[in-house]
C-alpha cells in the first residue's frame, strides 16, 4: 500500500511541477521556475521510491495517465483551456485503463 502512496505523491508534485512551468513563462519568472524544478525532482524521488516495489511499466502508465488527466482539468479550470469532446473521451479511456491496470493486472508489483 506504501507503494500508491508514494505513486499519489509522485503525480501530485508532477502535476504542481507542470502547472508551474506554464506559469514560469519559459523560466522568466523565478517563483514558479523554482516550484517547478523542485516539484519534478521531488516527483521522480517518490516515483523512484515506488518503483522499488512497483514494476516500472505499470507505475509509469499510472503515474503518466492520471498525471495527463489532471493537468488537463486544471489547465481547463486555471487557464481556461478548452477540452473538447475527443480529449474527454481520450482521457476516460485513460482513466479505464487505469481502473483496469489497478484492478486486473497481476504485474503491479514485481
Amino acid at each position: 500500500m506504501t507503494m500508491y502512496l508514494y505513486l499519489a505523491a509522485a503525480i501530485v508534485l508532477e502535476v504542481i511541477a507542470t502547472t508551474c512551468l506554464k506559469v514560469s513563462d519559459g523560466f522568466t519568472r523565478p517563483w514558479p521556475s523554482v516550484v517547478t524544478a523542485v516539484g519534478y525532482a521531488g516527483s521522480f524521488y517518490c516515483l523512484s521510491i515506488a518503483l522499488r516495489s512497483m514494476s516500472t511499466g505499470v507505475a509509469y502508465a499510472i503515474w503518466s495517465g492520471v498525471g495527463i488527466v489532471l493537468i488537463s482539468l486544471l489547465s481547463w479550470l486555471l487557464f481556461k483551456q478548452r477540452l473538447d469532446a475527443p480529449a474527454l473521451i481520450g482521457m476516460g479511456l485513460i482513466m479505464a485503463g487505469v481502473i483496469v491496470i489497478n484492478t486486473f493486472s497481476r504485474s503491479v508489483s514485481h
